[in-house]
């Protein structure tokens, strides 16, 4: 990290625990122990401005989790989150309403993130009634010309979200979102629930939007060939931590961690390269019940004794961040 150049976003041993545990009286019944889940246990990152971070990981490893602490949707179990600088956790009530204005988020479903019953000028006029000042009219010419920066019609504020495809209601979405001129939109898998030659436009169009407005974004997928398209750097998850940061073209062309490698040997090969795969099999851990020191560890081939008592420390190998005892003894 360059350290003379103040990141945007700054994240620093993030954690969300959330109880999960069976109501009182059935554990003072049945005599059962409270039970929590670690979705977030401990990350550590910065994106920069105009830039575009990717967190990857299989379903369930906590980036959703991320993506809404960012926003303000979830507190801190412990760490911290600084926002320009700004520790978010100290801020006052108006410090944090021109935060909201400055932060904003793509949600996953376009089906389900814009209420059915609202016209869409309504939808996207809605951070407009509620942060500024202007006049219903103003509103209205607002949103026409959000919906025409997005690709749609002006007059398509007069239509209910029923009468769009799904690729042009995740652009009614993005359109709400940069109706406040955010800094940082905090995308959570947008393109996940659109047809493939769909999620292509909207890719181009957020691309488009993040040069002419300069834009940064936290964008959440699990799919490598959607990250490798958008973002500048990525960061890999596995249960509830970062195992592998690093620019974009480093991870694709030299992954380090061994998820990592196990992520990028799912994509097909079809260069016909040839190229070899390191086989690690297995299935994620119950998260309930996660692994002893490295959570990585049973499914890893490089595993050793160390790696099932003290979980692993990220340390810089070159331009890549990486939490892995095999890499720090030179086993691998």
């Amino acid at each position: 990290m360059n350290t003379a150049v103040k990141p945007l976003v700054q994240v620093d041993g993030a954690k969300r625990w959330f109880d999960v545990s069976s109501p009182w009286l059935e554990r003072v019944i049945h005599r059962k122990s409270r039970v929590v889940l670690r979705a977030v246990d401990g990350v550590t990152f910065h994106i920069n401005k105009g830039e575009t971070l990717a967190l990857v990981g299989e379903s369930g490893c906590g980036k959703s989790t991320v993506a809404r602490m960012l926003v303000g949707l979830y507190g801190l179990t412990d760490g911290a989150i600084h926002f320009d600088s700004q520790p978010v956790k100290s801020m006052n009530r108006q410090q944090r309403q021109a935060m909201r204005r400055r932060v904003q988020m793509i949600f996953q479903d376009p089906y389900a993130s814009l209420n059915p019953r609202w016209r869409v000028g309504r939808i996207v006029a809605e951070p407009l009634a509620t942060h500024t000042r202007m006049t219903v009219g103003e509103q209205r010419q607002r949103v026409g010309e959000l919906l025409a920066q997005v690709g749609l019609d002006p007059t398509d504020q007069h239509r209910y979200p029923h009468q769009f495809s799904g690729g042009q209601r995740q652009r009614i979405s993005i359109a709400r979102a940069l109706a406040l001129e955010p800094e940082f939109l905090v995308c959570d898998e947008p393109t996940s629930a659109l047809d493939v030659s769909v999620q292509a436009q909207v890719l181009n169009l957020m691309k488009d939007l993040q040069r002419d407005l300069g834009l940064t974004y936290l964008f959440i997928s699990h799919n490598l060939a959607v990250v490798h398209h958008v973002a500048d750097r990525v960061g890999v998850m596995y249960l509830g931590r970062l195992v592998e940061v690093a620019p974009r073209d480093t991870l694709f062309a030299a992954p380090r961690h061994p998820y990592t490698q196990l992520l990028l040997a799912a994509i097909p090969d079809l260069s016909g390269a040839g190229r070899a795969r390191v086989p690690v099999g297995g299935e994620v851990p119950n998260p309930l019940n996660p692994p002893t020191g490295c959570a990585f560890h049973p499914r890893c081939p490089h595993v050793n004794a160390r790696c099932k008592l003290e979980a692993p420390q990220p340390a810089f190998y070159g331009d890549s961040e990486v939490a892995c005892h095999a890499i720090e003894e030179g086993r691998i």
